[in-house]
């Protein structure tokens, strides 16, 4: 369906844009992927820059669903925050990283007056301007003929251009366009490859979609010999071989980081020191930090030194199916034949499926993960078949479109609709790897489906229950998804509900608290359960910071 031009960048722009931006990227991923030899030619910043998008998209998405109640549209300044705050989110890789630093340049501009309903072309100059001067500041080593050259090239045509923001997006792109045909001039790596710089390659995707934005209007694929080299397959392994040998880091070490902004200097000082290809960005308390090093742990180490790093993801460059590192080759280990795949709603559960051999990825409270993370956790999994646990209602349509993209890369892959943790424990406890694949399927879906599952929450606002009306604050009891309870307090209300569970029946309860739970609420629950339920057992588990109190799983 053709896309209506925007007149002003609004919230309906920026929502527009996120939305082309991620098909403009869906079609160009793949030759991207196929054109990336620098920093390090591991063919994935296509893809790297898809699912970063995807992740802005999911953020930007949520923020107008909480106005589809009639209460008009989200503001221009909530809506860039959103798009900003998603990307940071789900940055991947070096390119992705830098992107949703250049985004968030974008919003400090674009949100600075939270009562602007919109702003104009001049706006928009400044927000390019922005984005380009904010992604240099974020790298700690800027190199010429990469992303920085493309987005500092479109600013610089943006301020040379008067205007509505279609034409400044038109210069923008165009200026972008110029400078990532000279991108091999520039870097020698590209030269010798015969391509243009895909992290460039890709923002030059991302302003084509701005441009349609304002005015309805896709521009020309981009042209020119050295750009047209992208549609034939690089020689990935002879270029990393390259860069190995020149002394390239071993390892991708990427994870969001909950610091104060003087921790993180010090934190830039010693990655720095570490490695190489160093990307910090994000603000306000939040941050993603990309690092290629030769010690992972140690880049680890330095973020907890610095505060909370989460989501953390380590990459060991490898080529074809050895890993290549001074002249030694150890072969990729092979791909199993089964896998679980599972979200997971905290650290702590996340370390319990991760004992009991599932791949996690991880849900923190208001940031569901996007299908393209669930994706990737299924290659990062490497296994021939695939059982993918979503433990998330809200998540089926997710995870179907993961198991989709899986099953069209020959990936067999069975989903399980488990609707809440304690009912993806229940599954991994009778998953049994040497049976049938369907035979293994089917148990793990009988033990979920013979789980309930409740927990115990505290009211963020005044609604509307099946209990009744409650403030926040509140809180609430909720079976199989529906709230049962109203109270004040959490044990008491743990109590009436596990109470409930059991008045019909049950051998096994699984308790799984959160940080924020009673102290003494597990040995007062399980007291509870040992003196008026005979023969029922009941299981405890730390579940970490995981959105709710207490999560509970009765079998």
């Amino acid at each position: 369906m053709a896309q209506v031009p925007q007149t002003f960048f609004d919230a309906l722009a920026v929502r527009t844009w996120c939305s082309l931006a991620l098909e403009a990227l869906g079609r160009a991923r793949e030759e991207i992927d196929a054109i990336n030899v620098y920093p390090v030619a591991d063919g994935d910043t296509g893809t790297n820059l898809y699912l970063t998008v995807e992740s802005a998209v999911a953020a930007v998405e949520a923020v107008f669903a909480a106005y589809d109640d009639g209460k008009g549209t989200p503001s221009l300044a909530d809506a860039a925050r959103a798009m900003a705050h998603g990307a940071l989110i789900g940055a991947r890789g070096n390119s992705g990283t830098i992107l949703s630093q250049l985004l968030r340049g974008m919003v400090q501009v674009l949100a600075a007056d939270r009562g602007t309903p919109h702003t104009d072309g001049a706006g928009l100059r400044l927000a390019l301007r922005r984005a380009a001067d904010s992604a240099r500041e974020a790298v700690a080593h800027p190199v010429e003929g990469t992303v920085l050259s493309v987005a500092t090239a479109a600013a610089d045509a943006a301020e040379r251009t008067n205007g509505d923001c279609g034409a400044v997006a038109r210069a923008a792109h165009e200026g972008a366009r110029a400078a990532l045909e000279a991108t091999p001039r520039q870097l020698a790596v590209l030269e010798r490859a015969g391509v243009v710089d895909a992290g460039g390659r890709g923002l030059v995707a991302v302003l084509a979609a701005l441009v349609e934005t304002f005015t309805g209007e896709s521009p020309g694929a981009v042209l020119g010999a050295r750009a047209r080299a992208a549609h034939a397959r690089v020689d990935v392994e002879e270029c990393a071989d390259d860069v190995l040998e020149e002394g390239g880091p071993a390892f991708e070490v990427i994870y969001l980081l909950e610091a104060e902004d003087t921790a993180v200097a010090r934190l830039r000082t010693r990655l720095d020191a570490l490695g190489d290809s160093l990307v910090v960005v994000g603000g306000d308390g939040l941050w993603n930090v990309h690092v290629h090093v030769d010690d992972a742990g140690a880049a680890v180490e330095a973020g907890v030194e610095a505060g909370r790093p989460y989501r953390i993801r380590i990459t060991h460059f490898a080529v074809g199916d050895v890993h290549t590192r001074g002249g030694a080759e150890r072969p990729v280990r092979e791909r199993a034949q089964r896998a679980v795949v599972a979200v997971v709603p905290g650290e702590g559960l996340a370390g319990l499926y991760t004992e009991a051999g599932a791949t996690t990825v991880l849900a923190r409270p208001g940031e569901p993960p996007a299908s393209g993370e669930l994706v990737e956790a299924v290659r990062r999994a490497h296994a021939r078949e695939i059982v993918l646990l979503p433990n998330d209602a809200d998540l089926r349509h997710t995870a179907a479109a993961a198991a989709e993209q899986a099953r069209a890369e020959g990936i067999r892959v069975a989903l399980i609709p488990t609707r809440s943790a304690v009912q993806g424990i229940a599954a991994l406890a009778v998953h049994e790897p040497g049976r049938r694949f369907d035979e293994d399927v089917v148990s793990m879906t009988s033990a979920a489906g013979a789980t309930r599952y409740a927990e115990v929450t505290v009211a963020e606002r005044q609604s509307w229950t099946m209990a009744g009306i409650c403030q926040a604050g509140d809180v609430l009891g909720l079976v199989d998804g529906d709230v049962v309870v109203i109270g004040a307090d959490v044990t008491a209300a743990a109590e009436t509900v596990l109470d409930r569970m059991l008045s019909a029946g049950g051998e096994l309860v699984t308790l799984v608290l959160g940080d924020d739970a009673p102290e003494a609420i597990a040995d007062h629950l399980e007291a509870r359960v040992r003196e008026s339920y005979l023969a029922v057992d009941t299981v405890v588990y730390r579940g970490g910071r995981q959105g709710t109190l207490l999560l509970i799983g009765v079998e």
